[in-house]
Parts: structure tokens; sequence; C-alpha cells
């Protein structure tokens, strides 16, 4: 038989026993060992299947994809549930379309995912945005001014909704209960992108859910931090601003009409593990990450993030579960960190920047992870690096550029590429999304600016990586000609 390069490479990274610190949530199958309900992963293939009798229907659901949904709208605490198979990505074209109509405005974080961007375009929407509060040394976003999101409310009392992301990638969760009443005061509607926070309902010392916050819709991505396969998503509504049938239609158009059966029994089997055996799982996830931190506060060199930015930033609450690790100080940067764990110890982080990485824990990790990952850092931190200071992240303001047209509009004009230098002044065709901290800092439709391009250029010298242009070498942009 012939090589096949993408499973052969998967059956690799198998045998390597990687410890997971990164998505998905079941950490290399690790928590199946103890739930290996019915020995169902032995079934895979044979489970595969379609809609035959017996098996019910996605789109109409009667029977048992309708009790599933019921049960993880219990365990959730929703009004209502519904299982994504096309990933997150789906649930929130799908909630913010039933939410508006072409033409409509919204508000939205400028740190939300991109497929929040997509969708204006998809749905001809105006966006309006809100930047979160940042750490420019670290890269990253932290928490939204609950002050900022009235204000733009009151600037645009026509926008039909706002959308959050709660809590952050780094598990940083704004006031998003002051934010839902001050949505709701204006009489708008409240869409959260919860990708992050599927695991929040499993303990008191975690952030509060979004939909205990008052959210009207949010979209909880199962497989990053529970025990579902890739691209495993639910879509939680409750309340009675959206219109149910207009979302169901909106969830049937944005998912295939061969919904995976595998990933929906993921989800059925990830519900029945938050219910039955989270809270006892979660305990034992906090009382390992604890031990961990405390830990690492004697080792010289490596800073673990703590809570100490709680009450600070806007940051209403952290998620103890994301794990922000430093040798920043030791002439590490991030990158290498994550190449070395990687390399010497098997260890895989979620991501990585010039600061540090990003460690993603779930009920899935276990005190044989942790402890790895403390014998690896400290290992790590008896070699001194003779490297110098790592150079700071380059500065930018984070000021909302000016827009001369919606992205839809953007992408439908006539463009042409043109150097970075070139293109001051002009109007974008393309994105620029710096990684970290992976906020836009110029979407399609945007005016150019100088500061925009030094820090664009200053990011690629440093190698650091840019993402959203067509020119993978970063020194061209399109613009719009028209």
């Amino acid at each position: 038989m012939k090589s096949t390069p993408l499973l052969d490479r998967l059956l690799q990274i198998e045998a390597e026993d990687i410890t997971s610190f990164h998505m998905p949530g079941h950490k290399n199958g690790k928590i199946f060992k103890k739930f290996h309900y019915k020995n169902f992963k032995q079934h895979l293939a044979n489970i595969d299947t379609t809609e035959i009798i017996g098996t019910d229907n996605l789109h109409k659901p009667k029977e048992i994809i309708k009790q599933a949904q019921e049960r993880a709208s219990e365990a959730f605490k929703s009004e209502e549930t519904f299982f994504l198979v096309n990933g997150s990505t789906s649930g929130i074209y799908s909630m913010i379309m039933a939410a508006t109509s072409p033409g409509d405005k919204i508000i939205i974080g400028r740190n939300c995912h991109q497929s929040v961007i997509n969708i204006t375009i998809l749905g001809d929407l105006t966006p309006v945005y809100l930047y979160p509060e940042m750490d420019i040394e670290k890269g990253i976003a932290l928490g939204i001014s609950p002050e900022e999101v009235e204000r733009r409310l009151i600037e645009n009392p026509d926008a039909k909704a706002v959308v959050i992301a709660y809590p952050t990638y780094h598990g940083f969760a704004s006031d998003l209960k002051r934010i839902a009443e001050i949505v709701h005061s204006h009489g708008k509607i409240l869409l959260v992108d919860e990708a992050h926070g599927a695991h929040l309902g499993l303990s008191h010392r975690l952030p509060m859910t979004a939909l205990e916050c008052g959210a009207d819709a949010v979209v909880q991505s199962i497989h990053k931090t529970l025990p579902a396969f890739t691209q495993s998503s639910m879509l939680h509504v409750q309340g009675n601003r959206i219109d149910r049938e207009k979302l169901k239609f909106m969830l049937r158009l944005h998912q295939s009409t061969s919904p995976s059966y595998i990933l929906m029994a993921s989800l059925d089997l990830a519900t029945t593990i938050y219910q039955d055996y989270g809270r006892e799982l979660m305990e034992e996830l906090l009382y390992h990450v604890e031990v961990f931190k405390n830990k690492m506060k004697d080792i010289e060199g490596v800073t673990v993030l703590g809570t100490e930015l709680v009450g600070k930033h806007f940051i209403k609450a952290m998620d103890t579960t994301r794990l922000w690790i430093s040798m920043h100080h030791q002439g590490i940067d991030g990158y290498e960190l994550e190449r070395r764990l990687r390399d010497k110890y098997r260890i895989q982080m979620e991501l990585s920047n010039i600061y540090g990485v990003l460690g993603m824990t779930s009920i899935g990790n276990d005190k044989e992870d942790f402890d790895r990952l403390y014998t690896g850092l400290l290992d790590l931190s008896q070699h001194k690096e003779d490297k110098g200071k790592i150079e700071k992240m380059p500065f930018f303001s984070y000021s909302i550029p000016k827009r001369t047209f919606t992205p839809r509009e953007a992408l439908y004009k006539p463009k042409k590429k043109v150097l970075l230098e070139d293109s001051i002044g002009h109007i974008s065709g393309e994105y620029f999304i710096p990684y970290p901290p992976g906020i836009p800092i110029l979407i399609p439709g945007e005016v150019i600016e100088e500061e925009m391009i030094n820090y664009v250029k200053t990011m690629v010298a440093r190698g650091m990586e840019v993402l959203g242009l067509k020119d993978i070498t970063c020194q061209r942009i399109e613009i719009l000609t028209d």
C-alpha cells in the first residue's frame, strides 16, 4: 500500500506518548480509559453511520438526538441546546444571523474569533468594535470594560446585538453579568462565544458560566475542555430575545446535511461525564493545578501566571485551569520553550509567543501530567542561558482604525497588491492579525496606518506570525482600487 502521510503522521505522534496540555479535552483519549463506556472506541467504524431507521435526524430530531440534546440542556442549564458538528463556527454563524437581518449593525469585541468577522460578510452586517484591555509585554488580551460596552450602545442605538468572547484564550473573564445587564437595559441581545468555557459550570471556583451571567445565546467548544471529539460543540439558548425557529433554520443552513454520528455520540458521552462525574474530576484538576503552581514558586527563572490580575484591567475572574508559563527572564522565549518541552520531555503545550507558553488543562489530565511538566521545567531552569535579554513585544496603540467600507463591501471591491510601505493611507483588502495576541489590527475596508505597517514589519523581522495576508512573506498587501 502507498503511504498515507496524514494518517501515518498521526499514528507516529500517538506512538510518541506525548503529554497533552493542548486541546482536545479528552487528552489523547486518556479520560476514556476511566470511562470506557461499552468499549465504544472499539466500535467507532461501526457507529459511523447516517440517517437510517433508528438513528434520528439532527435537522429534525424526534428520538435519540432529541433526547441527547435535552440531556445536554439539563446538564448545562440552558432552556434549549443544539448539537454542533461543524465546530463552534457554525454556532456563531447561526446565533448571529438568527439575531440580525441584512444591513443590521452589531457590536463585537475586537478579540473575537475570526468567524465573527466572517459572519458580518455572510450576513451583510456592519460591525462596531470594542477593544479589550491589552498586556503589551505578554501579548495577550485582558478584560472588556462594561462602561465601554455601554458607550458603544449609546453611540449606536440601532445596533441589534453585542458579541463577546468569554473567557479569553488565556482564561480572563470580564464582568459579563454587568455587561448582560447593560446590554439588556438597552433592549439588545447578548451573544457569547464561550468556546473556551464549556467546563466553567463544574466548580464555583471558576468564573460564572455565560448562561449564569444572563447571555441570550452561548456557543461552547465542548471538544476544547471536555471529553468530546474535535469539532464537537454546542449552542445553548435561554429567554425569548432570539426567534428559536429562525435559529433552527440557520443551524440547518450552516451545518452539514451529513452530520457525523461519531461527533454527536461524543457530545452525548461528554454530557454524561460532565453531569455524573464532572464536579469530582474538576476538584481533582484544580487541586493538581494548585499543587503545581505552588511548586513552581520555588523554581527560579520560571513564572506561572496566577490570579494577580483579577480585579484589574476589567478582569472579574480567572479560569485557573489555564497555565501561562514564561522563562522569558532566563533568556528562553516562548517559541523555544514550547520546542524544548516537546523535543526533550514529550510535552505539547497549546500555543506560544515570544513571552511564554499556554497550557490548556482539562478533567482529562492527571497527576502524572503535572509531574512531567514540573520535572521538565525544573530541568530547564537549571540550564542557564546566555542569550541576553529577549526583546519585548513592540508597542501598538490598539485604536480602532477608520473604516471606509464594511468587510462585505470590501470583499467585492477590485484590489491590487502593493508593498506594505506603499499601502499607507489606502483601504485594506486583507487582514492584519499579528500572533500574538491574535487580535486583528486591520480588517478589510479599514484605512491602513503607518503605525500598523511599522508594527507588522517589526513582528515579521522578529520571526513572529502575521495571519490574514495572502503573501506568505508578509511584504505585500491587497488594497482597494475603487
